[in-house]
């Protein structure tokens, strides 16, 4: 344990202490040449770790839902037909953040715990020409993982751009973005990238940037446009200073380190420890009964679990005796069975001893309900 309650919900996560350190460094200048050094270098990085030598990476001041809403407002114009391939809340929300555009979208929703067959996405993909078909990496709602490469495969066969949620993936999740296609891969900070929330991240692919310089409208968002971004994340690579809006000095610091530390293990090593992590998790929660959203293990994610409660533990009372413990988790979030499960996130630094006591914590939450296996 870390001497305070620990933090095991899908983010904000626990953050390396010299990630923290570099966070609560005094703010410099957003033009300070140690800070476009440092932003500079962290955009050097997202491509290593996104696995997409050729893609523009950019870092904006903002939630994971900026990072969707960039996506959308960039390459999304009035009567573009957009395919939304749902597994949760998150692919719901989607749908809605694009219909704001004008989007004319279709959703393919699967049921809970369960994701699109790519056999039903190519079905839809004959049937209809798409401008563009997004999908979430792993919904924070349901923790179910879906797997990106036959999507890309379709986005490429189709000439459909491919957007990648990945705000509960990114660095913990495998993901290789120019070899399997995916056209943007977006995130957002306070998760497996590892740095307090503030930051916005993505990567764009030549192709989906050909296809925003090419679009015939005005981008319907003014703070979102590319059109003001591309040039302050190319001047900062360039070493050179830049200025549409202020950036988050500080974060964009820890974002560096984190980055730093990211590749200093290694995607491979990472993405392994987080299978790792995962799999651990759910055998210690089968060994307790209790049941995951996941139909199975080859579609649930291993930055997070959403265990179902057992039969007779009211979620209330289990989240009661949770919050008497040294763990904070977090409760249910898709609509129609949150008061069913909970959720935990085993993701960035999180080691095999904030595992074992997580799972401690909940075998005595449940205990105290009443509950014996």
């Amino acid at each position: 344990m870390k001497g305070r309650r620990l933090l095991m919900i899908p983010g904000p996560i626990e953050f390396e202490p010299e990630v923290m350190k570099a966070v609560a460094t005094p703010t410099t200048s957003h033009v300070a040449p140690d800070f476009i050094e440092s932003f500079g270098h962290a955009l050097e990085m997202m491509r290593e770790v996104w696995l997409s030598p050729s893609g523009q990476p950019f870092i904006m001041a903002g939630s994971g839902t900026l990072a969707m809403d960039m996506a959308g407002a960039n390459l999304v114009e009035p009567g573009d037909r957009v395919l939304v391939i749902s597994s949760g809340y998150f692919g719901e929300r989607y749908a809605e953040l694009l219909k704001r555009y004008g989007a004319e979208v279709k959703v393919l929703q699967a049921p809970a715990g369960e994701v699109v067959s790519p056999e039903t996405v190519e079905a839809e993909l004959k049937h209809l020409h798409y401008k563009l078909m997004t999908f979430t990496h792993v919904d924070t709602s349901t923790a179910v993982r879906v797997d990106p490469r036959p999507l890309g495969a379709l986005g490429e066969k189709y000439g459909v751009i491919t957007v990648l949620d990945g705000v509960c993936s990114v660095a913990g999740e495998e993901i290789r973005q120019d070899e399997w296609k995916i056209d943007v891969v977006l995130t957002a900070s306070q998760k497996a990238v590892g740095v307090p929330p503030g930051l916005a991240l993505m990567v764009v692919s030549p192709r989906a940037m050909e296809a925003w310089k090419t679009r015939k409208s005005p981008v319907g968002s003014y703070y979102s446009d590319w059109t003001h971004w591309l040039p302050v994340m190319r001047a900062y690579e360039e070493r050179r200073p830049a200025y549409f809006g202020t950036p988050a000095v500080n974060l964009v610091s820890g974002l560096e380190v984190s980055l730093r530390m990211i590749l200093q293990e290694g995607m491979e090593a990472r993405f392994r420890r987080h299978r790792e992590r995962g799999e651990d998790f759910r055998k210690a929660m089968r060994n307790l009964g209790l049941r995951m959203i996941p139909v199975s293990d080859e579609v649930s994610a291993n930055t997070l679990s959403a265990p179902f409660y057992p039969e007779g533990v009211k979620g209330s009372d289990f989240m009661k005796a949770i919050a008497s413990s040294d763990v904070i988790l977090a409760g249910g979030l898709l609509p129609a069975i949150k008061d069913s499960y909970f959720r935990v996130g085993h993701m960035g630094s999180v080691t095999q001893g904030d595992i074992l006591a997580t799972v401690a914590a909940i075998t005595n939450a449940l205990s105290a309900c009443g509950y014996r296996k």
